[in-house]
């Protein structure tokens, strides 16, 4: 089963060229998943590739402009498609009154249902195998975090243990690989554990922006595989990040290495630095956090399942 993030933009407050406001796409199999719609989300979207016919729910982090502005136009888009299924939106309560005032000011054409779902901190959203789950931050408006977490898979079938007790090919095979326990024709009775291997962690990927840095981030976004986090500011502007309850790149470094995220993919950059005073922001987190990437538009990140 594929799992797939794709950075759509990766600036804060405002738009920049070849620098999008702030947006995550996920693609986990044939579905996918948008964390926030800042300025250009659909752009990134068409040049990647991606259809938009496929999202089964955005998530929405915070009402502030530079991460709903971009919502209105992919709504739009997608009754460009035949659609049937219906759209989650998950968000802060005011998310809703958001958007059905734009429908109705723009006279927008929607030929699809659409679900609000009032984000809280727990499961807000889930499917076969995964869950999504939202966690409080704080920053001048209520703001959650996201993380898409998938379930525990079975451990490895060992079929050379289950030949070695006797146990014949076949239906009993099946049973044990299920969880089952069997018993055999001369009495013995045979658990699953006994030809199986321990379960397999499933793949989490975390979506954090806009908050002040505080320690329980990291409990939130444990074992994450990706955690997308803001780096707004190099470490000289900490008490600006603070006004403006924001991180600096250090910080979010530290939520990863506590957390023991697997990368850290920095984003939600300052429009102050250009693209090669970004390098500063990296520099910074990689003294914390050596897997640290400075994430750009439209990267692409793959995570494997685990064995």
């Amino acid at each position: 089963m594929n799992l797939e993030a794709f950075s759509l933009g990766t600036s804060g407050m405002m738009p920049l060229p070849g620098r999008f406001l702030t947006s995550v796409l996920v693609r986990r199999d044939g579905d996918l998943f948008l964390f926030d719609s800042g300025e250009g989300t659909q752009v990134s979207m068409k040049m990647l590739n991606l259809k938009w016919k496929k999202i089964s729910a955005i998530f929405i982090s915070h009402m502030h402009a530079d991460h709903v502005t971009g919502l209105p136009g992919m709504l739009m888009l997608s009754s460009q498609v035949d659609r049937t299924e219906p759209l989650y939106i998950v968000g802060p309560a005011k998310l809703q009154e958001y958007v059905e005032t734009q429908r109705r000011i723009l006279d927008m054409y929607i030929n699809y249902e659409i679900r609000f779902i009032a984000v809280e901190p727990g499961v807000v959203y889930s499917g076969d195998g995964f869950s999504i789950q939202a966690f409080p931050l704080i920053h001048t408006k209520p703001c959650y975090g996201y993380s898409l977490v998938e379930e525990k898979r079975k451990g490895e079938f060992f079929p050379d243990k289950a030949k070695a007790l006797g146990i014949p090919m076949g239906k009993l095979w099946g049973k044990l690989q299920s969880g089952e326990s069997v018993t055999l024709d001369d009495g013995r009775v045979i658990t699953s554990d006994m030809v199986m291997g321990e379960e397999r962690d499933g793949r989490k990927i975390s979506y954090v922006t806009d908050s002040l840095y505080f320690e329980s981030i990291a409990d939130y976004v444990h074992d994450s595989d990706i955690l997308f986090c803001e780096g707004m500011f190099e470490a000289a502007l900490r008490d600006t990040a603070r006004e403006k309850k924001h991180m600096t790149a250090r910080e979010a470094a530290m939520i990863a290495r506590d957390s023991y995220s697997h990368k850290l993919c920095l984003q939600h950059y300052s429009p102050r630095y250009s693209d090669r005073e970004l390098r500063l922001l990296e520099k910074e987190a990689k003294e914390i956090f050596p897997e640290t990437v400075l994430t750009k538009d439209r990267m692409v990140f793959s995570v494997p399942l685990k064995d």
